[in-house]
C-alpha cells in the first residue's frame, strides 16, 4: 500500500510540475524586459490578461497553508 501511494504523489508532483512549467512558457510578462511595469496601452492590457490567470484559494485553504497557484 506505501508503495502504491508514493507512486500517486510522484505521479501527482510531476503533473503539478508540468502544469507549473506550461504556465510560466505561456506567460507573456515572461518575455518582458520589465515584467513588473504596468501596461502602457489598452491592447497591451488585455495582451497580458490573456494568458493564464493564476488561482488564488480561498482564505480557508490559505489558512490552511495552500499556496497560490
Amino acid at each position: 500500500m506505501n508503495v502504491a501511494r508514493r507512486i500517486s504523489q510522484i505521479i501527482a508532483e510531476c503533473n503539478e510540475a508540468q502544469r507549473r512549467l506550461t504556465y510560466r512558457r505561456l506567460s507573456y510578462d515572461q518575455y518582458l524586459t520589465e515584467p513588473d511595469t504596468p501596461p502602457e496601452t489598452f491592447p497591451e492590457f488585455m495582451l497580458r490578461t490573456s494568458g493564464p490567470l493564476r488561482h488564488e484559494p480561498s482564505a480557508r485553504r490559505r489558512h490552511a497553508g495552500r499556496a497560490v497557484r
